[in-house]
């Protein structure tokens, strides 16, 4: 059984609760059973979220004021996560585009986009896993997006994007690694690659989404991730109808590593003859 609250419920912390897909969490959990700890940067749009959910008879709904871009913000939630016996779900859901041509990007922003997507997630993942691995029991959601396989892609239509998607796809390769290193301990991981999802993430960096077609809803995406989490899927792509498709990628990754690893001389077309020809 999993430890508990003095409510008697299993606690999940969400980053970047006040809007969207971290909402949509934790209204669902706090709907099936789940005290929340509620992290992002605006107190009000918290303490909104946090009355709501208080409103269901039982739910204990705590407010952490961060800026995870701030090293003394992202040390006070790491410390709520190691000292918390109950929590048994971090979502790591923070994050924000900042779409700019890389050349052009201010360096604060590209500093601010590797802070939320990889040095959060990481030392929050780590905060969690030690109790987690203790308790032998513990599940960690990294939200990423399906941009972070989209490197090959040019941007447009796409976004100026290189940052974002690079420290998306660090979410994605973090997590299926970890998954591997914690094979029996009771403890599991996901990442879940969003595609485009009706939130205000677009809205907030100044995207007109009036004219795009149908897009997911957070809701949905909750709804793929918790369906996910209890299929035991390390990845999750809310919309993709064939996942053998995302398999083949694993496939071939593990047939390059292979081909590549243990060869002792370079391939043909490096060698010194082969520029000569």
């Amino acid at each position: 059984m999993a430890p508990v609250s003095v409510s008697g419920r299993p606690r999940a912390l969400i980053t970047g609760a006040s809007s969207g897909i971290g909402m949509a969490f934790a209204e669902r959990l706090a709907r099936e059973g789940y005290d929340l700890a509620l992290v992002a940067r605006r107190r009000g749009r918290l303490e909104g979220l946090a009355d709501r959910l208080r409103a269901d008879p039982g739910v204990e709904a705590d407010v952490i004021c961060a800026d995870l871009t701030d090293p003394k913000d992202l040390v006070k939630v790491e410390a709520r996560i190691s000292g918390d016996d109950a929590l048994v779900l971090l979502v790591n859901n923070a994050g924000f585009g900042g779409y700019q041509p890389f050349a052009s990007a201010e360096p604060r922003v590209l500093d601010n986009l590797i802070d939320i997507h990889v040095r959060t997630v990481t030392q929050l993942t780590r905060a969690a896993l030690t109790g987690m691995i203790r308790r032998r029991q513990g599940w960690i959601i990294n939200i990423s997006s399906l941009l972070a396989l989209t490197g090959t892609l040019p941007p447009n239509p796409l976004p100026h994007r290189a940052t974002y998607a690079a420290a998306k796809a660090y979410m994605l390769t973090f997590t299926q690694a970890i998954a591997g290193e914690l094979h029996g301990t009771g403890v599991g991981v996901q990442v879940c690659l969003p595609g485009r999802v009706r939130t205000e993430f677009h809205t907030s960096q100044g995207i007109d989404i009036s004219k795009w077609p149908p897009m997911m809803t957070a809701d949905d995406i909750v709804t793929a991730s918790l369906a996910a989490l209890a299929r035991g899927e390390v990845v999750c792509i809310p919309g993709l109808a064939d996942p053998a498709l995302f398999d083949r990628i694993g496939e071939m990754q593990i047939a390059i590593f292979r081909g590549a690893a243990l060869q002792p001389q370079l391939a043909e077309r490096y060698c010194p003859s082969a520029s000569k020809a």
